[in-house]
């Protein structure tokens, strides 16, 4: 496993971190969940990624079980706050000081932890001032209870305008959490370059868009059972994708990645580390060994041919459009 900076702080994460979304809490059991977070230590994965809204909290409660015992300086927790969580009240949601603070403080909970190493806000919230939101990050980050402060999906006006209060503040604002991959490049026009000139780094999810890079999704055939794209709840964002147009350009990426001794999911976790901009990418499993295969991308190189014939494959169907990166008008109940 290989180390880089968080954008231009001194916080080093895992090249690949292991996020849980969609898995623990939900979709394997806590046992299997367990066995996921030994391997990726096992495979020297430091920097594990949650949420206090994934499984309604369960989840964070599952990773702070699973990382019991394991020495905390040793270890990167990034969670996140925004979404709905608990009952779903008026002030379960959002990005408003009470609610912050609450989250904080029930994700140090779940995580059985004194600290988080980075708080993100997991959207924009219009409904919420910008000063209110940096002022009770600051409150978290001065009591201790956090260490660094990012977001998750903020357009590069919205990451310049935080990142210009967080320095008033003097609280380190280091990341942005959103998706890339090779069919969604949506943030490499724009928020790409505002975050390198302002430092900072992309802890991006989805590297291998929802397994649809791996090659198991083939033009004219039903979801292979057990996949996500055939579990009818987890599937149902991204069945939408799914077009035979997509998937036989997909199909050409397999002699790529043959050609490099890797598989289709480690070329294209691979293809993300490939850009200097990020920092890590997330990866979730339900077996043991989908951990396993992925970690071999950390340090591998792709040339500039190989880049190419990737780009050649898929060009027609990436998805480009800055204007894809957005946060709900109204606050999510």
């Amino acid at each position: 496993m290989e180390f880089r900076h968080l954008g231009s702080s001194g916080l080093k994460v895992s090249e690949i971190s292991y996020g849980n979304w969609l898995t623990h809490g939900s979709q394997i059991e806590e046992e299997q969940a367990r066995a996921c977070v030994r391997q990726a230590l096992n495979d020297g994965i430091t920097t594990f990624d949650t949420a206090d809204a994934y499984a309604n909290t369960v989840a964070e409660s599952v990773l702070g079980r699973a990382l019991e015992g394991v020495r905390r300086e040793s270890v990167e927790i990034l969670t996140k706050v925004y979404w709905p969580t608990g009952p779903g009240g008026p002030n379960d949601s959002g990005l408003s000081r009470k609610h912050i603070h609450e989250s904080v403080n029930g994700s140090l909970g779940r995580l059985k932890t004194d600290y988080l190493d980075v708080l993100q806000a997991h959207r924009y919230d219009h409904l919420t001032p910008l000063e209110e939101t940096l002022e009770a990050f600051a409150d978290v980050v001065h009591a201790g209870k956090v260490l660094y402060i990012g977001v998750s999906e903020w357009t590069a006006e919205q990451i310049r305008a935080g990142h210009a209060l967080a320095r008033e503040l003097r609280i380190p604002f280091v990341s942005n959490q959103p998706q890339y991959n090779m069919l969604w490049r949506v943030i490499e026009a724009e928020v790409i370059p505002t975050s390198v000139e302002l430092g900072i780094g992309q802890v991006v999810w989805s590297p291998i868009a929802q397994g649809v890079l791996t090659g198991k999704y083939r033009p004219g055939d039903q979801p292979p059972a057990g996949s996500r794209a055939a579990d009818k709840e987890a599937g149902s964002s991204m069945r939408d994708r799914l077009s035979d147009d997509v998937l036989t350009r997909v199909q050409k990426l397999a002699p790529i990645a043959s050609d490099v001794g890797l598989s289709m999911a480690q070329l294209a976790i691979a293809w993300v580390l490939a850009n200097s901009a990020i920092s890590s990418a997330i990866i979730g499993a339900s077996r043991p060994e989908q951990v396993s295969e992925n970690v071999v991308a950390s340090g591998r190189k792709l040339d500039d041919e190989v880049l190419k014939a990737i780009d050649d494959a898929l060009d027609p169907v990436v998805q480009r459009d800055p204007a894809l990166t957005t946060s709900p008008k109204k606050r999510p109940t």
